[in-house]
């Protein structure tokens, strides 16, 4: 087992990063948990959210802080207000959207940790100005680990066969 020392972080030193209409701040990162988990918080824009997706090797737990979330979990779609919390076991698809008028914040456990990398590689393909293409994404995800990364729907919103 890796040891590491105690953090002690406060969410407004933590700059943010932005992606695909969502921004993260990234308060434990794999290194700080010897890879065991990432703790993250994640800001949607009202209507925001991932396209469904499948992550093989990693889990997820959503637990809403502020706002409501729409949560799909395999072939079921949960309501998600403040104060609930969805987790996401690998091998099931899961996406989520905003549901609100307003933003919406998620506090988010990734398992094993890492993610933040995908999520600052994702940020500087977007600020080329365009939205990476699902080979980007996947080849993003190779390279930080994130094992077994399918997106399996358009992103919320979206119909299939059109981009956004």
């Amino acid at each position: 087992m890796t040891h590491t020392p105690g953090k002690v972080v406060t969410r407004d030193d933590v700059e943010p990063v932005r992606w695909m209409g969502e921004e993260g701040r990234f308060l434990l990162r794999g290194e700080d948990t010897g890879g065991l988990y990432s703790f993250f918080e994640v800001t949607t824009s009202p209507g925001g959210g991932p396209p469904l997706h499948i992550h093989e090797a990693e889990d997820e737990a959503f637990y809403v802080i502020e706002g409501r979330y729409s949560i799909v979990l395999g072939d079921e779609e949960h309501d998600a207000p403040a104060g609930r919390l969805v987790y996401g076991p690998r091998g099931v698809p899961h996406k989520f959207r905003n549901v609100s008028d307003g933003p919406s914040k998620l506090l988010v456990v990734a398992t094993p940790g890492g993610v933040e990398g995908f999520f600052e590689g994702l940020s500087d393909l977007m600020a080329k100005g365009v939205p990476p293409s699902p080979p980007d994404m996947i080849e993003l995800a190779a390279r930080y680990h994130v094992e077994g990364l399918e997106q399996v729907g358009p992103p919320p919103g979206v119909r299939p066969g059109t981009r956004p």
